[in-house]
Formats: structure tokens, C-alpha cells, sequence
């Protein structure tokens, strides 16, 4: 079906099944793509350990964060964990009114699961979430992150560039014709 993505589907349909299906594969293949690159990284770089891939620009630099973005939340892991999980829970909850029938948001819904689910992971298993793409340009260095962090920011713009360019759907009333009084009519 060329353009299926263009249309929207039904609630309960074979089409919409497939959607959350393929999506739900896709946030996996993330999850799975997160985890083991964390192990990888966590085997073999040092803390603090940082490989130029990209000279002035892009090396890959083994960190750990006990907070959110940026640090924020330092240290209130048992804060995030709660926020996760209802926004999780909400997520799964609200899955067809969030995604209004449109393809791209089940997958933009999706892909920001896995990234919470993922950095969660670490938050239990590890304690702290790890980082290690480290952009930056001269000195400047923007926060370091990992693949869950890229699947949260990349559902989320996903997300909003849908809401954004497609069409509200809102029920049609149709106006009724007013009920003929008598009054004002002509024979």
C-alpha cells in the first residue's frame, strides 16, 4: 500500500494493529540497540574516558547521570522512576487519542517509550543513567546522552511536527436546518 503512512487508520482495524504492531518492534529494536550499547560502553571505556570520532566535533565519552537532561533532578531517581512510570502508564492509556488514528504518532509514542523505558533500566539496574555521545565545538559541549535520550527527543519533534501539520480531528456538526415557525415564510 504506497502511502499508507499518508492515511489515517481506525480504531480496532488490521491496518491500526499493524501500525502499533511495527511500532512496538521498532521501540524494542531501540531498547535493545540502548542496553547493549550502554554494556558496551560500560566494558570498555574508563569512566570519564573519551574517544575523538570526529575531531572538534563528536567523540564517543563515558559518563554517568543521577539526574534528568542537563543534570537536572540530581540525584531523585525514585522521583524519575515515578514520573516514568505514569507517563508510561499514561501513554499506553490514552494510546488512540494521543495518536488520533495517525501512523507516525503510534510510532512517535513508541519510540519515546522505549527512551523512557531505557534510561529507567538503567536508573534501576544501574542507578544512574549512562551517556557517552558527546557533541561539542571547541569549547563548547552540549550535554552528553544516549540512544534513549536521541528516542525521546526524535518521538517528541515527531510527534509535534504531526500534531502541527495534520488536521485536527474534531467531529463535523452538521448545522441543522432551522425548524420552519411560520413565521417570516412566504407561500
Amino acid at each position: 500500500m504506497k502511502g499508507a503512512w499518508l492515511r489515517k487508520v481506525r480504531p480496532g482495524s488490521a491496518r491500526e494493529h499493524h501500525w502499533i504492531g511495527w511500532s512496538l518492534g521498532w521501540a524494542g529494536l531501540l531498547l535493545v540497540l540502548d542496553q547493549v550499547s550502554k554494556v558496551a560502553v560500560e566494558h570498555s571505556f574508563v569512566k570519564y574516558e573519551s574517544r575523538p570520532l570526529i575531531d572538534g566535533f563528536f567523540s564517543l565519552t563515558y559518563v554517568t547521570n543521577r539526574g534528568a537532561a542537563w543534570s537536572t533532578f540530581e540525584g531523585q531517581g525514585g522521583l524519575l522512576l515515578s514520573v516514568a512510570a505514569v507517563v508510561f502508564v499514561a501513554a499506553l492509556w490514552f494510546l488512540r487519542t494521543l495518536a488520533d488514528g495517525w501512523p507516525e504518532r503510534y510510532w512517535a509514542i513508541f519510540t519515546v517509550l522505549s527512551g523512557v523505558l531505557g534510561n529507567s533500566i538503567d536508573r534501576i539496574w544501574r542507578g544512574e543513567v549512562v551517556d557517552f555521545f558527546d557533541v561539542y565545538y571547541k569549547s563548547y559541549h552540549y550535554p552528553v546522552f544516549n540512544i534513549a535520550d536521541c528516542a525521546i527527543c526524535i518521538g517528541v519533534g515527531v510527534f509535534l511536527l504531526s500534531s502541527l501539520l495534520r488536521p485536527e480531528s474534531k467531529k463535523v456538526e452538521k448545522k441543522e436546518a432551522p425548524e420552519l415557525s411560520g413565521k417570516g415564510e412566504t407561500e
